[in-house]
């Protein structure tokens, strides 16, 4: 146990050394950032699953490659699961010894938090308990989940409230809240997931915001245009009241350096104006340009908005 404290009481200080370069402007500046930036994981989700880069590596990757002092996982790349902690401690200490802070884990393939069964809805809830546990030991902020689930809108959000607010209460044992993104079905509809949010009623739950996932099918269609598309800014705009982070997905880019899908620009004034200052993390999933390519353009174009906003 004293190992351990010492451990932690270690990484803490070695954090605490370490500025970020937007702090680090700010201090010589005078202006607040309007935002930080953190990289996420499933950015190099192809490179990850060839082997070239392992999880316990990303951390430092992340700093080394991009100057990026903050991360966020996925729990789909942890090769040996929530539950061996030594692995953890591995991934911990990487991090560490980076200056690079662990947030959130987006945890997938756990089962479905807003499922009709209520066995399998129970099941589902039990799966995510490791996570928090996790991501306490990580020193993560956050989980991300998902709120799949089928059948009347209404009572899908019912059961997906009652299983987040559930897991929330677990989070309060471990200082860690249970964050939601639109994320495909219902969720990607920003009024009914901020209706959602809204129902569980409890301080731990949020939403992640991201700028790419308002495709919703036929399975919403309040708000929804003839190709299934939710307006993504409105969508944002609906879920950044309940914020604990933020997602800028990004595909492709033009001559100028400008995102083809998403106006950045319109989209961070979105984010500003809710009074957020917390991390954006990128979230390249474009298949035109290499994977660190579309990770650095991304973050130019992030910064260089972020500039205008401070102006």
């Amino acid at each position: 146990m004293n190992s351990r404290r010492a451990f932690l009481r270690g990484s803490l200080g070695l954090a605490a050394l370490t500025l970020p370069m937007d702090r680090v402007h700010a201090r010589t500046s005078g202006v607040e950032p309007a935002f930080s930036i953190s990289l996420a994981q499933w950015s190099l989700h192809r490179t990850l699953r060839s082997g070239a880069l392992a999880h316990v590596d990303f951390a430092p990757f992340t700093r080394r490659e991009f100057g990026i002092d903050a991360v966020e996982y996925v729990s789909t790349f942890f090769e040996r699961g929530a539950t061996d902690f030594q692995y953890l401690a591995d991934v911990r200490r990487a991090a560490d010894d980076a200056g690079v802070a662990s947030l959130l884990i987006m945890v997938d393939g756990e089962g479905a938090l807003g499922a009709e069964d209520a066995h399998e809805r129970r099941l589902a809830i039990e799966r995510h308990f490791k996570w928090i546990a996790a991501a306490k030991f990580l020193g993560c902020h956050s989980i991300r989940v998902n709120v799949a689930g089928s059948g009347d809108l209404e009572e899908h959000s019912a059961r997906a409230a009652d299983s987040l607010h559930r897991l929330c209460l677990v989070g309060d044992e471990y200082a860690v809240d249970v964050i939601v993104e639109n994320h495909g079905g219902p969720s990607s509809n920003g009024a009914w997931l901020a209706r959602t949010i809204a129902r569980v009623d409890h301080p731990r739950c949020g939403t992640l915001p991201d700028f790419g996932n308002f495709h919703v099918g036929d399975s919403a269609p309040e708000g929804v245009d003839a190709d299934g598309w939710y307006d993504r800014y409105r969508g944002v705009e609906e879920l950044m009241p309940f914020a604990k982070a933020v997602s800028a997905k990004s595909h492709d880019f033009d001559a100028e350096g400008n995102e083809t899908g998403t106006d950045f620009r319109r989209m961070l004034r979105i984010v500003h104006a809710a009074g957020y200052r917390g991390r954006i993390g990128i979230e390249y999933e474009g298949d035109r340009l290499p994977e660190s390519d579309g990770i650095r353009a991304t973050q130019r174009l992030l910064e260089k908005v972020r500039a205008e906003l401070a102006r």
